[in-house]
């Protein structure tokens, strides 16, 4: 079932995260719907633009539809991810996507707002819910490059007006984390004085956390024995998931994390079988271990266990 991500924010707000999942291809959709299946978690489909242009956006979509069908239990919003307003506008108008965001962060503050407010209105006259973002996040990932000297964080009183004057429904913040593989150094966490403060000013309303890979370290030790070269690539600590959730934090984007366990199952398989071409034979390896991993962040981030009650809450 599709469900906005403002219907998943109100049974989510200060007691779970809904993970937030970049899907590219069918094995990650499959692995993606088995997870959260298994886990008995709802979940949100994130598609960006450079996954909209991988193959075609037709496909993904065809995909999302078959496994729906085939995973019929399962509830989760259809998200595009860091959009412009070209891509979000396209969203709306397909009658697909249950959630668009527009990512006008690098613009100037009113600028911001006025590209943020136009796609409100856009989406909200088709019972769409959008995700804008305030505050710069470092970090590259696809066509996002933010230098860290760029970055900066999320001002909580900004936060508060372009909430209220923009209408949208929920807010990426910019609160310690970054995109990409190498996120941090030394003991870096996430600011939860941010969080804190922001949520002091606008109470019960649906915070974002990007950028939120862990980046496991036992992933990156295996790729780099496989011949990978990934060193100094750290993340977001996992045990501060489910705080951040407590404080407001409804949806956390994991989009590096899958990409890692993609490449040390591709990366294994072919060293350890250097005759190999059956392309489906990894495929079903990575099918399996995402399937797990899914399972195991949908734990971290409180959201196992979960379907039933957004179930009540959505019918």
């Amino acid at each position: 079932m599709i469900v906005t991500t403002k219907q998943l924010f109100e049974v989510a707000y200060g007691e779970f995260a809904v993970g937030a999942y970049n899907i590219n291809n069918a094995e990650q959709t499959v692995g993606l719907f088995r997870g959260c299946a298994e886990s008995q978690a709802p979940f949100i489909i994130q598609i960006s633009k450079g996954a909209r242009k991988y193959t075609d956006k037709q496909i993904l979509e065809g995909l999302i539809r078959s496994a729906a069908e085939v995973f019929p239990d399962n509830i989760f919003a259809v998200h595009l991810d860091h959009g412009d307003e070209e891509a979000c506008y396209d969203c709306i108008d397909s009658g697909f996507y249950s959630s668009v965001m527009i990512d006008a962060s690098h613009e100037s503050f009113d600028g911001n707002i006025a590209a943020t407010k136009r796609v409100v209105e856009r989406a909200h006259a088709k019972g769409i819910s959008v995700e804008a973002e305030l505050g710069q996040l470092g970090g590259v990932e696809e066509d996002i490059k933010v230098d860290e000297k760029n970055a900066k964080l999320t001002d909580p009183a900004q936060a508060k007006e372009f909430v209220e004057r923009t209408g949208c429904d929920s807010l990426a913040c910019a609160i310690g984390t970054s995109h990409g593989a190498f996120k941090f150094s030394g003991s870096q966490g996430l600011h939860f004085d941010v969080i804190e403060r922001i949520q002091k000013l606008l109470p019960c309303f649906p915070l974002v956390m990007h950028g939120s890979s862990s980046v496991p370290q036992d992933e990156v030790e295996r790729i780099n024995a496989a011949g990978g070269e990934m060193k100094g690539a750290s993340g977001v600590n996992v045990k501060e998931y489910l705080p951040a959730a407590k404080k407001g934090v409804c949806k956390i984007n994991i989009d590096t994390d899958g990409r890692l366990v993609w490449t040390r199952v591709h990366r294994e398989f072919f060293r350890d079988h250097p005759d190999g071409f059956d392309f489906r034979k990894p495929g079903e390896i990575f099918i399996n271990e995402y399937t797990k991993f899914i399972a195991s962040r949908n734990e971290l981030l409180g959201s196992a266990g979960q379907l039933e009650k957004v179930r009540a809450a959505v019918k």
